[in-house]
C-alpha cells in the first residue's frame, strides 16, 4: 500500500505495494478523461467544481462523498473520474476512487486500466485491498476498480463484507478523500443502500433528458443526504469565454 501520506510530502508519495499503471493517453482521450490531458479548455470547469466540493468537505470535516445520477447514461462515471483527478492534481490532497457500481463498473475502463481483482473479489473472495488498488499513473490518485457481480449486486452492497470494507477504507485512509462512484438512483436500490456510508453526495443531471419530475424524485430520495450540489452534464451550451464561477456544464 502507499506509505502514510502524513509521513511524506504529498508531492512525493511512493507506492510500495499498490499496483502502478502507465497512463494510456489514447484511452483517456477516447473516454473523455479531460483532466488527464493537456490544454483541454473544459478542464477549468472541473477545477471550479473541485474548488466548490473541497470547500464544503473541509468546512464540514468530511472526507468521503458519493457521485450518482437519476438515470443511466447521465455521465456520472465521467464526472467521478475527472473530478477525482482534479482533486488529486490540487496538490494538497490524495484521493481514493472506489468503483461501487457493481452492475456497470466503468471507472477502470475509463482510465484504460487492466486489472485482475476488483471490488467484487474483495467481497466474495476476501481478496485484500493491497491486491486490488491501482495507481493509474496519476500522482496522489488510487483506484479500487469494479467488476460485475451478475445478479446479486444489491445483496453484496448491503452485505457485512461491504460494511467491513468501507470501514476499513475510511479508517485506513483518513487523510484521503474517498469518492464512491455509485449506480444511478432509479436503476436499483444499490445507490441508496450505500449512500449512508458516505459523508455527502453529488448528483449528476443529464441536460435535455432528465425531466423536472425525475429531478424532484431524486431530491426526495436524497433528502437525508448531505447534498454537495448538482452537476449539469452533456450541456449543449457553448463553453463560456470566461469560465470563472461557471459550474453548470461538466462534459
Amino acid at each position: 500500500m502507499t506509505k502514510n501520506v502524513n509521513d511524506h510530502p504529498l508531492d512525493s508519495i511512493r507506492y510500495t505495494k499498490t499496483q502502478t499503471a502507465l497512463i494510456d493517453k489514447d484511452a483517456l482521450q477516447n473516454n473523455r478523461v479531460i483532466m488527464g490531458l493537456n490544454n483541454d479548455p473544459r478542464a477549468d470547469l472541473f477545477r471550479v467544481l473541485r474548488t466548490n466540493v473541497l470547500k464544503q468537505l473541509r468546512d464540514n470535516n468530511w472526507n468521503s462523498f458519493a457521485i450518482t445520477s437519476a438515470t443511466p447514461g447521465a455521465g456520472k462515471t465521467f464526472i467521478s473520474v475527472n473530478l477525482a483527478i482534479a482533486i488529486a492534481m490540487e496538490g494538497n490532497q490524495s484521493v481514493l476512487l472506489v468503483d461501487a457500481d457493481l452492475r456497470c463498473p466503468r471507472v477502470g475502463k475509463c482510465l484504460g486500466l487492466e486489472w485482475e481483482f476488483g471490488l467484487v473479489d474483495c467481497l466474495k473472495m476476501g481478496i485484500s485491498l493491497e491486491d486490488t488498488l491501482i495507481n493509474p499513473g496519476i500522482e496522489r490518485l488510487v483506484v479500487l476498480p469494479g467488476n460485475h457481480s451478475n445478479n446479486n449486486s444489491s445483496e453484496l452492497i448491503s452485505s457485512r463484507q461491504m460494511v467491513n470494507l468501507i470501514n476499513e477504507i475510511k479508517s485506513r485512509y483518513q487523510s484521503r478523500i474517498i469518492i464512491f462512484d455509485l449506480p444511478p438512483l432509479f436503476a436499483a436500490d444499490d445507490a441508496m443502500v450505500l449512500m449512508p456510508y458516505a459523508d455527502a453526495a453529488l448528483l449528476v443531471v443529464e441536460d435535455g433528458k432528465n425531466s423536472s419530475e425525475e429531478l424532484q424524485h431524486s431530491m426526495f430520495l436524497l433528502e437525508q443526504t448531505n447534498l454537495l450540489g448538482l452537476v449539469l452534464n452533456k450541456s449543449r451550451q457553448p463553453l463560456p469565454t470566461y469560465q470563472y464561477g461557471y459550474v453548470s456544464e461538466a462534459g
